[in-house]
């Protein structure tokens, strides 16, 4: 079948725009819920479970076969599982710290891909892309408020729930790049759907199977009142929304080109952290983060 025709770049910008906006709004959502007395897993479950049924349905509208081809297997559970372990502290970040900052800290993936395909022996970033690299660093010590956070931790205020915040932000990140690398390396061949379906189907099992057996104390739990909730509805209808309109369109929006404007998303998120939850950022924090934002998005158009 011929490729289908890519949309005017303001069109696929827009699109990609308001997928990013959707996603930003659910991290917020997810906020609500886990102020209500929300567990982390309940979060994840719902988000994963509305994003499994889409998956399934576009399987069977497309007819495409889910059998995988030998020698993926592992691999593909492998990557699950990493998508398992990446929603889960970047939500487990998302409950402890500014929600900006949480998803800020969970998008300098490419930073750390970078790095692993030079680990596994790819090419060794160039002497711009290392220059990036150390100004994204630079930026991160701002928009974390390095001084402010090392003076909470001395006087015992807040300190711990900062440092395990950005503990599992990172670690999001980290775990990210390492399924992209295996997305990239080992599972090129299937199909998106196919392989996304079964991504989504081992967070699903994985997650469910931690529940059930406590794995996570009170990561089960439901939201105490309507305010909650209406988060985790929210939750579920825009990662739906934002996931659905990516895959339904990704063919046609020329993301080799237009792949950095996803970086909207930590803005996005810092406009709605405030209007929703009254979260915002220190001036040094907002230099910091379009520090880092820039950096990304200059990464991103040196490795494209």
């Amino acid at each position: 079948m011929p490729a289908p025709a890519l949309l005017p770049r303001p069109t696929a910008l827009l699109l990609l725009s308001a997928i990013a906006c959707c996603f930003a709004g659910n991290h917020v959502a997810a906020r609500l819920a886990f102020d209500d007395g929300a567990g982390v897993l309940t979060a994840v479950l719902c988000r994963a479970g509305t994003a499994l049924v889409v998956l399934g349905a576009l399987v069977a509208w497309r007819r495409e076969r889910l059998a995988l081809p030998a020698g993926t297997r592992g691999w593909q559970l492998l990557l699950g599982l990493l998508i398992a372990v990446q929603s889960l502290c970047l939500y487990s970040a998302v409950a402890r710290i500014p929600v900006a900052l949480a998803l800020l800290l969970g998008n300098t993936f490419p930073v750390l891909l970078a790095l692993l395909t030079w680990a596994c022996g790819g090419p060794a970033p160039t002497r711009r892309a290392s220059l990036v690299m150390g100004v994204v660093l630079a930026g991160l010590l701002l928009a974390l408020n390095v001084p402010a956070r090392l003076q909470e931790a001395r006087a015992g205020t807040g300190g711990i729930a900062w440092g395990a915040g950005v503990a599992f932000a990172l670690t999001a990140a980290s775990v990210f790049a390492c399924a992209l690398w295996v997305t990239d390396r080992k599972l090129a061949a299937l199909p998106g759907t196919v392989r996304s379906f079964y991504t989504m189907l081992t967070v699903c099992s994985s997650l469910a199977i931690a529940g059930a057996g406590g794995a996570v104390p009170g990561g089960m739990a439901w939201p105490q009142h309507g305010q909650g909730w209406a988060g985790l509805a929210v939750l579920m209808l825009l990662y739906t929304a934002g996931f659905t309109l990516l895959f339904v369109t990704v063919p046609r929006l020329d993301m080799a080109r237009n792949a950095p404007m996803m970086n909207v998303e930590p803005i996005a998120t810092l406009f709605i952290g405030w209007a929703v939850l009254g979260q915002w950022l220190a001036p040094i924090q907002l230099a910091g983060t379009a520090v880092v934002l820039a950096g990304i998005v200059l990464l991103s158009r040196g490795r494209r």
